[in-house]
């Protein structure tokens, strides 16, 4: 009988990582990823009735688009894709997964987007690196347009009140 022991993983891959940058979108080292949302009030489950908090609480999970509801697994099923492709994605930055305690990938909706997005690159004929950058240079379009669009209109507004 042979016995395989694992070595812990290394800090950099252990649970949730959620760096900030100024936008909470994109991070050119750790890919698309959001500011984490604020923690709840730390109670057991248990300890709360109906009605209470923890309805709450279940509601914005279930509402959240950030919350990392997806198995690897299940993630794949749902977009139809291999686990190997939603690696490929973690490796190409795309986004980076959350992960469970027990160290598993878990994928949120708006994460199970990009991925759709980039499997319909992929099914155009598009390399996946490229496709990956295409979804990147497009996010960060989105949001100058965005800031360019809030400028413009706090200009517009201060020219008003001249």
């Amino acid at each position: 009988m042979v016995l395989y022991l694992m070595a812990p993983a290394p800090p950099w891959r252990r649970g949730p990582s959620f760096p900030q940058n100024a936008f909470g979108t994109y991070d050119s080292t750790e890919g698309f990823v959001r500011a984490p949302q604020p923690a709840g009030s730390g109670t057991h489950p248990a300890q709360d009735g109906p009605g209470t908090e923890l309805d709450t609480r279940l509601d914005d999970k279930l509402d959240d688009e950030d919350y990392p509801a997806y198995s690897m697994g299940r993630a794949a099923e749902i977009l139809g894709v291999t686990p190997g492709f939603l690696r490929g994605l973690d490796v190409a930055k795309l986004f980076v997964p959350q992960r469970s305690p027990g160290g598993h990938r878990r994928y949120s909706r708006y994460q199970l987007r990009l991925a759709q997005r980039a499997r319909d690159l992929v099914d155009q004929g598009t390399a996946l690196e490229a496709a990956c950058r295409i979804i990147i240079l497009e996010d960060q379009l989105a949001e100058a347009q965005r800031i360019n669009t809030q400028l413009q209109q706090r200009i517009n507004q201060d020219a008003e009140r001249d």
